[in-house]
């Protein structure tokens, strides 16, 4: 299965709702991991600041510029959990994400955007998708075209890529859920700050892709008690690790476990290869002992009054489309 083929995924850009999944849903799971667990502590809920490590540097935080647009990829799934910690009982490296949304014209931050996270578990699974994957032993999704032979395709890795450009093509084709799962996955405010942090794992890997975070931000909408409304999506990118920690990652249970071919960060054709801009996270970590946990921040300039859904290639679905992604 790709992460670009398919039929044009519809949706309702004026009307997005995200559903509260309980009281409970912004609880910290206790997961392993000092360094990360530590720069979590202390997420409050609804209204409190939650102290995080800082973005980035002045220097990385550079205005006028946007962070790279890309496809949302077909396992993306609206309605997602409203919550920070995003665990759930998904085994792997913990990974605390510090985010900041800024608007990349004026460098003010967008306050109360809802950004959403989703990503593959530490052998290449998606929530909602198990069943087009078999995990670490060499059958987890691929972005291969779903008429390719078996064995491993010729020529460049298999993309996600827009249509247009290079390996399989065809933009962001959506998929339907398989199952009710959705761990891996969430959505969070932006405080007064432009901040948001998340509690996940480092993702593990599947073929014809290096390892990645989806992410979307929308903005304009409003927050109710039953979650976030209306409004469009004014990013659709996705977050990037280094070639340094995904190899330090590869000597960790469960990740050291799985067959699948990697692809590496300089041999993926949907990272741009620029950096920050293109959705490089900035690591921190014990380099001997990733195990403990790492700390990935990163500060994205966006335009508040873009639209971006990522979807195929620059076409946005009508406003007639259907509301949700179930």
């Amino acid at each position: 299965m790709t992460e670009n083929q398919g039929p044009k995924h519809k949706r309702d850009l004026t009307r997005r709702n995200v559903v509260v999944t309980g009281a409970g849903a912004v609880a910290a799971v206790g997961v392993a991991g000092g360094l990360a667990a530590g720069a979590f502590a202390g997420e409050t809920g609804k209204g409190k600041k939650t102290p995080t490590p800082k973005a980035s540097s002045s220097s990385s935080e550079v205005c006028y510029t946007l962070t790279s647009e890309t496809t949302e990829g077909p396992y993306y799934i609206d309605a997602d959990k409203l919550r920070q910690d995003i665990t759930e009982d998904k085994e792997g490296i913990p990974l605390t994400l510090s985010l900041r949304v800024i608007d990349s014209e004026t460098c003010k931050p967008v306050v109360n955007a809802a950004v959403d996270i989703w990503h593959c578990d530490a052998l290449g699974v998606y929530s909602g998708y198990e069943s087009l994957s078999t995990g670490g032993g060499g059958g987890a999704p691929t972005d291969a075209p779903t008429d390719a032979p078996s064995g491993t395709p010729p020529g460049e890795p298999p993309t996600d890529a827009p249509s247009g450009g290079t390996g399989g093509g065809g933009g962001g084709g959506h998929e339907e859920p398989t199952d009710d799962k959705r761990y891996l996955r969430g959505t969070w405010k932006t405080d007064r700050q432009g901040r948001v942090t998340f509690k996940t794992v480092f993702p593990g890997w599947y073929r014809g892709r290096t390892v990645h975070i989806h992410t979307k931000v929308h903005v304009d909408g409003t927050w109710t008690d039953a979650g976030y409304e209306g409004g469009t999506t004014c990013h659709t990118g996705q977050f990037f690790l280094d070639e340094e920690s995904v190899l330090a990652s590869a000597e960790v249970e469960p990740y050291s476990t799985s067959t699948t071919e990697r692809t590496t960060l300089t041999e993926d054709t949907i990272y741009d290869q620029s950096g920050t801009t293109g959705g490089l996270l900035k690591l921190k970590y014990d380099k001997k002992n990733i195990a403990k946990g790492v700390i990935g921040s990163i500060t994205m300039g966006v335009d508040p009054e873009a639209t971006h859904e990522g979807t195929d290639d620059g076409v946005q679905p009508s406003a007639s489309a259907s509301a949700s992604a179930s």
